[in-house]
């Protein structure tokens, strides 16, 4: 059968998820009464929430006899790691744009890599029924983008189509019919062209992403590259630079049709494919028969640049709202997840009941967290911290992240203000059209811990920031950290609406009257730098002579309340995040005051 492989590639909430529905719907891969879940491929509940594209995954459809495999591709730079692996399956590219809002840094960053792989692009301009449409300009602004991206002559030649995913219909021109996507299947054949390979020669494929099946094992996907593989054929994997790492029998052939997965006897060059049966090899490296003896050329994993702790909820409230609790069940969940996930790295620490969770970026741990939160586990996290590295002259090497910003002209004052404060170094700025202006950074990772909250008020949630691994540089310096203390419990019990309302002038609160609280909990900010122990508890006295004033209803200003990923950026090192399946709150490490008094000396005597 031919094949066609191609890759999606469009900014968080362009609509890439439900044009793919909607191909999977009319190439009669789904029954007309059959129950889909809509946007089949984001499906991760965190992904369905946030909007985002977290695991790269893969469908296929067939159309006028020929197969097309569709690869969707993250769009967040957190995982960035994922997409030049993801890119080098594939032989076309559907660039997905939407007509209003025309091409963002994050199609910036896909496309560019999809560009130097000198794949020729198709573009799509969706949307293009919303009021505040421009599809003409747009298309312009896809080509300035292309051409600002070196792309070549044949490259700058691309096909356009207009479409709204939403209705599943697709266009060479804003006027035609708008009956179904046949003009998007048909451009695909005539523009993307068949994958090379030589079925004859001895199998070859390079391991392009990694999961955890609890019945197969380690599932390895990617793109067959030279020869057959069969199912129970002896085979070899070798690392990047040659090595081998494990002989093994592929005990599972697994490939896409629809949205689901198949078992196959056999697979060619060309084909899209699972394997199953090794427990070494992993993304990046090469499976192949055992007479070849040279590696495919694959892109590195990104390091990790940022770690934190994972321990046990020892809090006076732990076991109340989940019930996974113990150090046993989440090292076992975490070593689950390093197996299906590269970018993370787990290690043991000295204590027992914690682990050392080491990935890309604050975003993907949050991912993680949440995730397990969801999942019924009781855990507390500590603060971020940066994995330096030792150069050969002793040095110390720190991570750096290019930052692409996009924000309206008035705020780019701000935005540079800010990230010069946390030691980043401005490497362009230049209008990019609308009245918005793009501004490049190389900044420490450790730098833009917690910055992002900051910059969505900054400006007005209109702003948009990305980032890349950029590589090591030697230690920029301090950086200055939050300001001001804390007001910590010091008793346990539920916190009372009249006390809370005595404590106001202090700072403000993170949380509501009636919660439980206990003592080393962190209930608010104090307005100045210290930390402050309060009592949250204290009632009202009540006497038998009445007041001469009328008693007023305590009238409490609302809490600050604090998603999971502001509250790990906004603790310090001695401070924890514990996180339940119905709570996020935030502690001292040390809960006792006496303790911690004495564990703040030492650090002090330490530095």
């Amino acid at each position: 059968m031919e094949l066609r492989n191609i890759a999606i590639i469009a900014h968080v909430d362009h609509g890439k998820t439900t044009l793919v529905d909607a191909m999977l719907r009319q190439s009669g891969t789904f029954r007309e009464n059959q129950q889909v879940a809509e946007r089949v491929m984001d499906s991760n509940d965190l992904e369905r929430e946030r909007g985002i594209t977290i695991l790269a995954k893969c469908t296929s459809v067939d159309w006028k006899g020929v197969r097309l495999n569709i690869v969707d591709t993250p769009g967040h730079a957190d995982f960035g790691g994922e997409v030049e692996r993801i890119l080098s399956m594939v032989d076309g590219v559907v660039v997905l744009v939407d007509a209003a809002e025309g091409p963002m840094p994050q199609t910036k960053f896909v496309t560019g890599k999809a560009l130097s792989l000198g794949l020729r692009p198709i573009v799509v301009i969706n949307k293009v029924d919303r009021g505040d449409a421009r599809p003409h300009q747009v298309h312009d602004e896809v080509f300035d983008l292309f051409a600002a991206l070196d792309a070549d002559d044949d490259q700058l030649d691309f096909p356009t189509l207009f479409a709204v995913g939403r209705d599943g219909w697709a266009d060479t021109s804003l006027e035609g019919p708008r009956q179904d996507l046949s003009a998007l299947f048909d451009l695909i054949l005539e523009h993307v062209p068949a994958p090379k390979g030589d079925a004859d020669a001895p199998f070859s494929m390079l391991a392009t992403t990694l999961e955890a099946d609890p019945y197969l094992g380690r599932l390895l996907t990617g793109r067959i590259h030279t020869g057959t593989v069969r199912t129970n054929m002896a085979v070899k994997g070798l690392s990047r630079d040659g090595q081998l790492l494990e002989q093994f029998r592929v005990s599972k052939i697994l490939a896409f049709r629809g949205i689901e997965r198949v078992p196959l006897e056999s697979a060619e060059a060309g084909d899209i494919v699972a394997l199953a049966g090794m427990t070494k090899p992993t993304v990046a490296d090469t499976i192949c028969a055992p007479e070849v003896t040279e590696a495919l050329k694959a892109q590195p994993i990104d390091p990790p640049t940022l770690a934190m702790i994972f321990a046990v909820n020892d809090s006076p409230l732990a076991g109340t709202e989940g019930d996974k609790v113990t150090s046993r069940v989440i090292g076992a969940r975490l070593m689950r997840e390093a197996e299906s996930n590269v970018a993370i790295r787990i290690r043991e620490t000295e204590s027992k009941d914690a682990f050392e969770v080491a990935g890309r970026g604050e975003l993907q741990l949050g991912v993680l967290i949440e995730n397990m939160r969801r999942e019924g586990f009781e855990l507390s996290v500590s603060r971020p911290q940066v994995l330096f590295k030792t150069a050969e002259d002793g040095q110390r090497m720190e991570p750096i992240e290019e930052v692409f910003v996009d924000v309206d002209e008035e705020y780019s004052g701000t935005v540079v203000e800010k990230m010069t404060l946390r030691k980043a170094e401005l490497t362009g700025m230049r209008p990019s059209g609308g009245g918005k202006t793009r501004i490049t950074f190389l900044a420490p990772s450790r730098g833009l811990i917690g910055y992002h909250g900051e910059f969505l008020t900054d400006t007005r949630g209109t702003g948009l920031m990305n980032r890349i691994f950029h590589g090591y540089a030697p230690f920029k310096g301090a950086i200055e950290g939050r300001r001001n203390g804390v007001l910590i419990s010091n008793s346990a019990g539920e916190a009372v609406a009249y006390a809370l309302w005595n404590l106001e002038d202090r700072g403000p609160m993170f949380i509501p009257s009636g919660v439980k609280v206990y003592e080393g909990m962190i209930i608010g900010e104090h307005s100045r730098g210290n930390d402050l122990e309060v009592n949250p508890l204290k009632a009202k006295q009540l006497t038998n002579i009445r007041a001469a004033g009328k008693d007023e209803a305590v009238r409490l200003t609302p809490p600050r309340r604090m998603s999971l990923e502001q509250a790990i950026a906004y603790v310090q090192d001695d401070e924890l995040v514990e996180v339940t399946p119905k709570s996020i709150r935030l502690r001292k490490s040390v809960l006792d005051p006496n303790e911690r008094k004495k564990a703040e000396r030492a650090r002090k005597n330490e530095s």
